[in-house]
């Protein structure tokens, strides 16, 4: 099901990824194109497609080359298998040679279901979702100047590719308000590589319906990593809104801090959107009755105003887990 959109800039929706390129292929497979732009951290590649119900495998391929004859050398090898209980494996093919083999056991693809694959590039790995859930990282083995070629094979349907390469996004990122430092540690803009925690700053204007949040960063890879995310009434040092993804149980806690005393937490998710190890980007938007919480473009959650002086909120603080990597308000 696609989950219910709301605006956190003019141009583009809340909860849908802008996809700047699509292909539409269907009964096209075995599908091999070359990749539109060159890949870079950033990209995303997302794949559309159904399982029939005699499949067996298929298989994802970044290439560096279509040639068959010596066989292209493989990047990044995705291979759902549906045999026995079901995995994917990754690996990489280099001089017609496989490497070592990543298996996930946690296998979101079922036969006669329909997918969307998000493959997000990133500096040292791909990063792989499924049906909008976090599902595997896997290590570059061979460097993104050499990918040029999409190839999909085995039996699967597949409807639609699309890219959304880094330099459509410059635009947006162009119109975000910066945020005003506070503690010294920290880079005084956003958009700085790593920001240093505990992270606190001022947002340029107070919080009211139509503003917008985002954090971009890295969750640890140790698998008791939390980290909270607070939106703050400076004055009076109310939180309004606390995120507080825990990993060791798999829970979003949201919560307020009001007159020198926590409220009700609320757990209730459809899926936990965080693993260790991976990027993510939280987009925070505040609405007329209620905050909305989106992990990398999937609608995740809503929070109902607690703290109604909306106007008084105009401190973000973060801490816990996590590097975290860019900050930006509008």
């Amino acid at each position: 099901a696609i989950p219910p959109t709301f605006p956190t800039h003019k141009n583009q929706p809340f909860g849908t990824r802008a996809v700047a390129q699509s292909v539409d292929i269907t009964g096209v497979i075995p599908y091999v194109g070359t990749i539109p732009e060159q890949l870079e951290p950033g990209t995303l590649i997302v794949i559309r497609g159904h399982v029939p119900s005699d499949s067996d495998r298929f298989q994802v391929d970044l290439q560096c080359g279509s040639s068959v004859k010596p066989r292209a050398d493989v990047a990044f090898h995705l291979n759902p298998r549906f045999k026995r209980a079901g995995c994917i494996v990754c690996n990489t093919l280099i001089s017609e040679k496989w490497g070592r083999e990543d298996i996930t056991y946690d296998m979101p693809f079922q036969r006669e279901k329909s997918f969307e694959i998000v493959i997000m590039v990133l500096k040292d790995k791909f990063q792989v979702a499924v049906n909008g859930k976090h599902t595997l990282l896997y290590a570059h083995r061979i460097s993104l100047e050499k990918i040029d070629t999409l190839g999909i094979y085995g039996k699967v349907n597949i409807h639609s590719v699309a890219f959304r390469f880094s330099s459509d996004l410059q635009g947006t990122q162009a119109s975000a308000v910066e945020l005003i430092q506070i503690n010294r540690e920290n880079v005084q803009r956003s958009g700085i590589s790593q920001l240093t925690l505990p992270f606190a700053a001022r947002l340029n204007s107070s919080m009211g319906p139509g503003r917008t949040v985002v954090i971009k960063g890295e969750v640890n890879t140790k698998a008791k990593a939390s980290f909270n995310v607070d939106l703050v009434a400076g004055r009076s040092r109310d939180i309004a809104l606390h995120l507080n993804p825990r990993l060791n149980i798999k829970a979003f806690v949201r919560n307020s801090f009001l007159q020198d005393s926590w409220g009700e937490e609320e757990r209730n998710i459809t899926s936990f959107p965080f693993s260790p190890g991976m990027y993510f980007e939280m987009i925070i938007y505040c609405d007329v009755k209620e905050f909305k919480v989106a992990i990398n473009g999937v609608h995740s959650l809503e929070y109902k105003h607690r703290f109604k002086e909306l106007s008084n909120i105009d401190t973000l603080e973060i801490d816990g887990d996590i590097n975290l990597l860019e900050v930006r308000s509008w």
